[in-house]
């Protein structure tokens, strides 16, 4: 059974990291999220859930506006050749998440360390990330050093890679 957002909420308590967390209407997509601006400060993010052919799967979490070229980042991300996007039924296996609620905290979900998480390292210089807390009815903010920590204490050493253009 994947950990719940309240779950998430008490192991982040756990950790001493402060959040906020903003409750709107579900959100599926950067476009759609586009109306929270404004009212929530900091960087926004976009996750990919992408696998190589060797069935590696890497989330790769950017800022919102952030443009990737999904034909060339497996040279950056170290993928075995060009990568796709992950299935749902392996999202949901690995980070507990649906489609529209990709989350680098849902590196909570994946106790086997099956997924290698990176940052894009534009995103890891903000001050603030907002990403959803396990689900898309909501957006949480932590402060980036803070998101890392979160990530370590789940088993993943983010990776910081120039992951955008």
């Amino acid at each position: 059974m994947p950990a719940t957002p309240a779950d998430l909420m008490r192991q982040l308590a756990e950790l001493g990291i402060e959040v906020e967390t903003h409750e709107h209407p579900p959100l599926f997509t950067v476009e759609q999220s586009r109306g929270l601006r404004g009212e929530i400060p900091g960087a926004h993010t976009k996750n990919l859930f992408l696998k190589d052919k060797k069935d590696r799967f890497f989330l790769v979490t950017v800022e919102e506006d952030a443009q990737v070229d999904l034909k060339t980042i497996h040279h950056v991300i170290g993928a075995s050749g060009r990568v796709s996007f992950g299935n749902p039924e392996r999202l949901m296996t690995l980070l507990g998440v649906a489609p529209g609620s990709v989350t680098p905290f849902g590196a909570i979900n994946d106790t086997g360390r099956q997924v290698t998480v990176i940052l894009d390292q534009a995103l890891a210089e903000s001050e603030v990330i907002n990403a959803h807390p396990l689900h898309n009815e909501a957006t949480t903010s932590i402060r980036s050093v803070d998101l890392i920590r979160f990530l370590e204490a789940t088993g993943h050493e983010p990776l910081i890679l120039k992951v955008s253009q």
